[in-house]
């Protein structure tokens, strides 16, 4: 049985790496996606179920619009997170069409079985999306490779953030996460 640490730790391989295979090691068969997007600059479908659909939306569908995709989850699982660990994220990427970067954050709720310790149900919440040019993609992804992949503090994003003003929603953002605690 995988705990919290490893489910989501697998799940940010999988989803960043293309590998789909990977998602059965994260997920429940009849997992429950859903996706509350509020922002313009990127889309998703409101919900999906069952592992091959998340696969679907989470890996391949992301993988033909996406590339150079790092995802950091900015708290890590502990044991009082057996079954529901809230976090918040980090996102980049660049887009396979354009080169433009995509650099965004949000919060993930996990809920955990009770008998495989597997994902049963997952919300993303995608708050901020930024797009910014690929003029910028070197320093960008330089900054991005520089962090501790895939478990990072916001302090240490922060810190090591270039100055821009597209990125200046992002860094607003990170100054205001908190450690949430989760629901049971």
């Amino acid at each position: 049985m995988p705990s919290p640490f490893e489910a989501v730790s697998t799940y940010f391989r999988a989803k960043d790496g293309n590998r789909p295979f990977l998602m059965r090691h994260a997920f429940a068969e009849d997992v429950a996606l859903e996706m509350v997007v509020n922002t313009d600059a990127i889309s998703f479908p409101g919900s999906a179920r069952g592992l091959p659909e998340i696969e679907q939306i989470l890996c391949r569908r992301f993988a033909n619009d996406f590339e150079n995709v790092y995802t950091f989850g900015l708290a890590r699982p502990t044991d009082a997170n057996r079954r529901h660990f809230p976090c918040h994220w980090l996102v980049g990427m660049s887009a396979k069409d354009n080169g433009d970067i995509r650099i965004g954050c949000g919060r993930y709720d996990w809920y955990f079985s009770d008998v495989h310790g597997l994902v049963q149900r997952l919300v993303i919440t995608i708050d901020r999306m930024e797009i910014i040019s690929s003029d910028d993609l070197k320093q960008v992804m330089e900054w991005i490779t520089s962090l501790s992949y895939p478990w990072c503090r916001p302090e240490d994003v922060l810190e090591s953030m270039p100055r821009s003003a597209e990125l200046a929603p992002i860094a607003d953002y990170l100054r205001e996460v908190r450690s949430i605690p989760p629901d049971f």
